[in-house]
């Protein structure tokens, strides 16, 4: 069983989780094109944030940014090198969507990269039900970005 702690910054793995994902992401993306956030920029009001365990171990996190009231992009979303390419990646999203209903958030958006990097991410948020769709919020055409959506139920 998984178990979802809410916020949890300061906790070493984490914080070290999130670091590398910056470090990472942040070289991947060319300048201009990284939408990734630091932990201050996770911390504000408008972020929920969870971290994911399974007996212990830090699986991964991931974060929910409210656009509005029922409208949420996720961010931070990272799965632990040592549960990568393990159905994983499924577990943090479903997870995430979990949370976001329990919010009355009725539709998910995420911007990510359109580099061979982000091919991972990309099949995996194709396997979980998104699909592309135009820039959202404040996100404008970017030939190095890709915007997906989807639209949740909570019932």
């Amino acid at each position: 069983m998984l178990k979802s702690i809410e916020g949890n910054f300061d906790n070493f793995e984490v914080n070290e989780l999130l670091k590398k994902h910056f470090i990472e992401l942040r070289a991947a993306s060319p300048e201009g094109s990284a939408h990734v956030l630091d932990i201050p920029g996770l911390k504000v009001s408008s972020i929920k944030f969870w971290s994911l365990w399974k007996n212990e171990k830090l699986i991964g996190c991931g974060a929910l940014k409210f656009l509005d009231n029922d409208h949420g992009e996720f961010k931070s979303i990272r799965v632990h090198n040592d549960f990568r390419k393990k159905g994983y990646g499924i577990k943090v999203i479903n997870h995430l969507i979990y949370e976001a209903q329990k919010l009355n958030i009725k539709k998910l958006s995420i911007e990510t990269g359109a580099g061979d990097f982000f091919i991972p991410a990309r099949k995996l948020f194709d396997k979980c039900g998104f699909e592309i769709c135009e820039p959202f919020a404040h996100y404008r055409k970017d030939i190095n970005s890709i915007y997906l959506t989807k639209i949740i139920s909570n019932s």
